[in-house]
């Protein structure tokens, strides 16, 4: 009997599904989580750390969002070890579940004035989970995606997952938007600001539906029919490729630190620095998010034909030479030019972040992937992401300027683009058209076993 043609109807509906199950997850999870950025730029200093100096009030709302950075490392290692020995379908759903409710009683939390000093370690406490739950998410969406995809289009096929940053940060700035227009200042601050974290719990609903339905990872019931299943992955990454983990999270250096700056301390250098409205600041948020949802799988797609390496470094070269226009540009105040120093902010930063799932995966082997890509891609979290809004903040406080800030954001690319060129290159694995067949056939034996529940 011949093999089953690697273009059929039925490997296409389940690799689709795979897609959006990934895509639509990442973007709920990334919708809670840029809501908590939004919302610690806006409104938490004044609700939940009051009589503070506006730049102590500021940081210390910052602390708390770093927090959740700081927590992303240990969701990768606890959910990276469950997806690398029971799956990545069944993971995803506790992740996703996680960060729901999280975001969910976030929205129902007191503030100081109702019950003083309780509300900020509450606060803390919900973005620790969110921070796990995130922390556990990226890796288990991007291999299930990946793992469904076409070997010579995995460049393409990881970056929708990545695409749930775009429309993540467009939904959670749109309701942001939406809330402060419908309701004054002391409406939004009093209870309008609570609506899209309440609302999330929708999202979820539809999250939790796309993800059940959606078959496992060939590669990993690969690893199970085999009994490879690794007893402990965490530690056998660390042991095998340390190196791997390494320069995965320091090149994200010059994606995840600038990312931060250009979406949530903007908000803050634009208002209250430079005195623009708040609402134009969103709009032009909700635009370059807009373009990102194109031009994420466009650069993952590129990567597919020029080699991720050399997207990524191109994009890293970008955004070091931005560093200085793009303050420039929003110094100026002018409507147009404040536009597109956010946007091209955004484009540089998905020039790195298209590619970025692939190349970071493909270099961890399939039975300890969940926990070696997942591991390095969250503890940039800890050296970039978190400090990153914290340590602009602190450079304007002491300086007034943006100079030093921008200093910074080379600095961050210079780093990554050495860790760039230490990154171990892993070989080849199976011809495209073997790895094609090999799911098509992984197709055919879990459909029946999913219909009678074996």
């Amino acid at each position: 009997m011949s093999s089953p043609a690697a273009g059929s109807p039925t490997l296409r509906t389940h690799r689709l599904r795979a897609v959006a199950a990934s895509t639509v997850g990442t973007t709920i999870e990334w919708y809670d989580f840029f809501l908590y950025g939004t919302a610690a730029a806006l409104v938490f200093p004044d609700l939940f750390f009051p009589g503070s100096s506006p730049y102590a009030g500021l940081l210390l709302s910052f602390g708390t969002q770093a927090v959740g950075f700081a927590a992303r490392p240990v969701g990768a290692i606890i959910f990276g070890h469950f997806g690398d020995r029971i799956g990545r379908k069944r993971t995803l759903v506790a992740t996703l579940m996680l960060m729901g409710i999280a975001t969910f009683l976030m929205g129902l939390l007191p503030t100081h004035a109702a019950i003083g000093a309780a509300a900020p370690i509450l606060l803390t406490v919900l973005r620790l989970l969110q921070g796990i739950g995130v922390g556990g998410e990226w890796g288990g969406s991007v291999l299930l995606s990946m793992e469904w995809g076409s070997q010579r289009r995995r460049g393409f096929t990881a970056s929708w997952p990545q695409v749930g940053v775009p429309v993540g940060l467009l939904l959670s700035t749109g309701m942001v938007k939406l809330m402060s227009g419908v309701t004054s200042d002391v409406q939004f601050e009093s209870w309008g600001w609570r609506v899209p974290f309440l609302i999330s719990i929708v999202l979820v609903g539809i999250g939790l539906y796309v993800r059940l339905r959606v078959l496992e990872s060939p590669a990993f019931s690969q690893v199970k029919r085999e009994n490879a299943v690794v007893r402990l992955p965490i530690l056998q990454v660390l042991k095998e490729q340390p190196r791997e983990v390494i320069t995965s999270a320091l090149i994200r250096m010059s994606e995840q630190a600038p990312f931060y700056i250009f979406v949530t301390f903007v908000l803050t250098y634009g208002t209250d620095h430079l005195g623009l409205s708040r609402d134009s600041l969103l709009n032009d948020t909700l635009v370059a998010a807009a373009i990102g949802l194109f031009s994420v799988p466009f650069f993952g797609f590129l990567s597919d034909l020029i080699g991720r390496r050399l997207m990524y470094g191109i994009g890293i070269v970008c955004l070091a030479l931005y560093a200085f226009p793009y303050f420039g540009l929003l110094n100026t105040k002018v409507a147009g030019l404040v536009l597109l120093a956010i946007v091209l902010s955004l484009v540089f930063h998905d020039m790195q972040y298209g590619p970025q799932a692939a190349l970071i995966a493909e270099t961890f082997g399939t039975g300890i992937r969940y926990s070696g890509a997942g591991l390095g891609y969250q503890l940039a979290s800890v050296i970039a992401g978190g400090p990153a809004p914290l340590i602009a903040t602190a450079i304007l406080a002491s300086t007034g300027s943006s100079t030093w800030i921008s200093v910074y954001l080379v600095g961050c690319c210079v780093v990554a683009f050495i860790a760039l060129l230490f990154m171990p290159r892993r070989p080849r694995g199976t011809a495209p058209t073997r790895f094609d067949e090999a799911v098509e056939r992984h197709v055919i034996e879990e459909v029946p076993a999913k219909v009678s529940g074996t």
